[in-house]
């Protein structure tokens, strides 16, 4: 693959350009239960940190996962977490064939019911690429038409002759190690990957091969280092490791009280519970939700529930609690953090917390994302001491442990 001119192909330089990751094939080297680009780096799985890699480059309008039928809850779970902070850049996803050829071309056919003039093809198995890689093959696509991202050759390499154990040692100096994203005008290699198809071709593993053995030339431009693809289980553990040491562990204190009033039940981590009283609140009067979230609006240093949705507003008269609770965990998610834990007493004399528990931690785990060992939901009277001990009202406190990247220092 070699450059060629700058000259050689140009469109619109404000083109519409698409993302289709290719997600479909079972990773079955790297082991664990999961393909691999469902399995968990530093609490994430590797395709959602792809998508949201991607979700970083301001010029890439959306993009399209291409899944195996039988990963389709898998995906859903992970586009419900992005569509939370970025609504509308996942377009419905695409079912793969047996071939990651066949699987590019069930992508490039749904994309065609809405074609965009650039569509970058990337690899889910590389996590780690850039918002500026995504802009330089965007670039590289709408000069030349067609381009890789290519890396050097730090190795010698030595090409063996056919079934023996020496051969020729190659010029390093000319040689690159090709990454994805590989970018495209659309037209373009959808016909090449027609055209492969119709000839019976079915082996192809790189669309920038296919893309020259179509007679279009292709275009190598700087990839990057970092870009690295995730194979085998040292691969997934040396990523582990890379990204905990880039992290920190916040802490966060929340704290909620109401005082009842008239009605026959009280909201509690979004769980509705019997009891002789009401609470007397502007929202549904859930102290818990409210508690959790302020712990993470603490634990992230963004003020409190009051500054981001203040009484005074009439949005929030009688609004669902879960709504605020729900704002602080994309808040969360959206700086790239990972809730590690919840912990949350809830006091008062009555009702009773005890027989609920569980549905309140079922509760609680669904609407921030993670499973319910991570949620503790206790409770406690105040031995009849106080507001609460006197049956006036009902408080909860709560913290929140999240792991944060380093950039949020500051």
């Amino acid at each position: 693959m070699a450059p060629i001119s700058s000259t050689a192909h140009s469109i619109s330089p404000v083109a519409k350009a698409a993302a289709l990751v290719v997600a479909a094939g079972r990773g079955l080297r790297a082991g664990g239960e999961l393909p691999k680009q469902y399995q968990h780096i530093a609490g994430m799985s590797v395709l959602e940190r792809a998508i949201r890699a991607l979700r970083e480059a301001p010029n890439l309008a959306s993009a399209i996962v291409v899944i195996h039928p039988e990963d389709r809850e898998h995906y859903e779970a992970i586009a419900a977490r992005i569509c939370e902070t970025a609504d509308g850049f996942l377009l419905p996803p695409a079912v793969g064939g047996p071939t990651r050829q066949a699987s590019v071309r069930a992508g490039l056919e749904a994309l065609a019911k809405a074609p965009p003039e650039i569509v970058l093809i990337h690899d889910a198995a590389r996590p780690f690429l850039s918002k500026t890689l995504v802009e330089r093959a965007i670039e590289a696509a709408r000069v030349h038409g067609a381009a890789v991202p290519g890396v050097p050759v730090n190795d010698t390499i030595r090409q063996l002759s056919t079934g023996r154990a020496y051969g020729e040692t190659l010029p390093r100096d000319s040689l690159r190690a090709i990454q994805t994203p590989q970018a495209f005008t659309f037209a373009k290699i959808r016909d090449a990957h027609a055209r492969a198809a119709a000839a019976g071709l079915e082996t192809f593993t790189d669309d920038g091969g296919l893309a020259e053995w179509a007679g279009i030339e292709v275009h190598v431009f700087e990839g990057e280092a970092e870009n690295t693809k995730l194979s085998l289980p040292a691969d997934f553990a040396r990523a582990d490791q890379q990204l905990r040491s880039q992290t920190e562990t916040r802490t966060g204190l929340g704290y909620d009280v109401h005082a009842f009033g008239e009605g026959d039940f009280v909201m509690l981590g979004g769980i509705k519970i019997a009891h002789t009283q009401g609470i007397i609140a502007h929202s549904d009067g859930d102290v818990l939700l409210h508690a959790l979230t302020d712990a993470l609006l603490g634990a992230l240093g963004d003020g409190d529930i009051g500054m981001h949705f203040p009484p005074s507003d009439p949005r929030w008269r009688d609004a669902a609690s879960r709504l605020f609770f729900e704002e602080a965990v994309a808040r969360a998610r959206k700086r790239g953090g990972r809730i590690l834990h919840l912990d949350a007493t809830v006091i008062c004399e009555a009702p009773r917390i005890g027989i609920h528990r569980d549905a309140i931690r079922a509760s609680i785990a669904a609407i921030a994302g993670i499973g319910e060992g991570r949620v503790s939901v206790k409770a406690t009277t105040s031995e009849r001491l106080g507001f609460t001990g006197r049956g006036e009202g009902i408080a909860a406190q709560a913290i929140a442990t999240l792991e944060l990247p380093f950039a949020e220092h500051g």
